[in-house]
């Protein structure tokens, strides 16, 4: 059961991926929510898209992966050129000029990417618990990167399970302990479920072919130079991205910073009033 039906859902054609979109509400300023790490899809927005269609016309579409697009793997599917690439078609395809940006996580990568990229057609940028690589991250994840693509040892514990063939041997068991990282705070239990049940409409494969695609974006350079109004909200319980990212990208930006003191990875799904107040404020000053 979903709280609001799309107006408008098709797919559009990316060099041969179709991918799906949706839209809903019919306001005058368009807001696009960004689709993020392939491990989910765009129900994650599930909270946000009922409250914001009220006041704005609301843009959601899944990137290769998951949802409504196609289980791609192929890494080239998933650079961030191509990335970029999905987000102009949609925006193409439902005859949208200008938008309010908003990515949570890998999609505020998008979201970032997207305005350097269409600097005339975002308006402003929303970007929630950020996945920019502008701090270092949390110390229990440190050296992750460089064993991504190692063998991995028995008994796998904690962010060892962060690894490419452990992926494709036991994703069922990575699933619900990343899913536990990001919804690290109490009674989390029916967004951990809800983040678990996605995930498995996915694959270990999808996510190593992601996790091997090119970006090459200067995150840093890009918000320092980006002339539109830049909001960036994240709590300070972030297991997964650290709240410094979002200090440094609010200082290179000139940007706005709402910190939710005891939030963890995903504040839009567990204190969604506060988010979408916050939301709606910024989109009606800078639509």
């Amino acid at each position: 059961m979903r709280a609001l039906a799309p107006q408008v859902s098709g797919h559009v054609d990316c060099d041969g991926l179709e991918i799906g979109y949706e839209v809903f509400g019919d306001g005058d300023t368009t807001v696009l929510l960004m689709p993020t790490w392939a491990i989910i899809h765009s129900r994650f927005w599930k909270l946000q898209v009922p409250y914001l269609a009220r006041f704005f016309r609301v843009i959601t579409y899944d990137g290769p992966g998951n949802g409504l697009s196609p289980q791609s793997t192929d890494p080239a599917d998933y650079s961030m050129s191509a990335q970029v690439g999905y987000a102009r078609a949609v925006l193409d395809e439902c005859q949208t000029d200008r938008v309010v940006a908003v990515g949570f996580s890998q999609g505020g990568r998008y979201a970032v990417a997207l305005a350097a990229d269409q600097p005339d057609r975002v308006a402003a940028l929303a970007l929630i618990a950020p996945a920019l690589p502008l701090a270092p991250p949390p110390s229990d994840r440190a050296g992750i990167a460089d064993t991504f693509d190692k063998p991995y040892e028995e008994p796998v514990e904690g962010w060892s399970k962060y690894n490419a063939a452990y992926w494709l041997d036991h994703y069922e068991d990575f699933v619900p302990f990343f899913m536990g990282e990001v919804f690290s705070e109490t009674h989390a239990t029916k967004q951990w479920d809800d983040a678990v049940r996605w995930a498995h409409e996915t694959s270990g494969e999808v996510l190593v072919a992601e996790a091997h695609s090119d970006d090459e974006v200067d995150y840093a350079r890009v918000l320092e130079e980006v002339g539109c109004p830049v909001l960036f909200i994240h709590g300070t319980e972030d297991r997964i991205i650290t709240h410094a990212v979002s200090e440094e990208g609010a200082r290179l930006s000139s940007g706005t910073l709402l910190t939710l003191v005891g939030s963890g990875h995903g504040p839009h799904l567990k204190e969604p009033v506060k988010v979408n107040l916050a939301l709606r404020d910024f989109i009606e000053r800078n639509g």
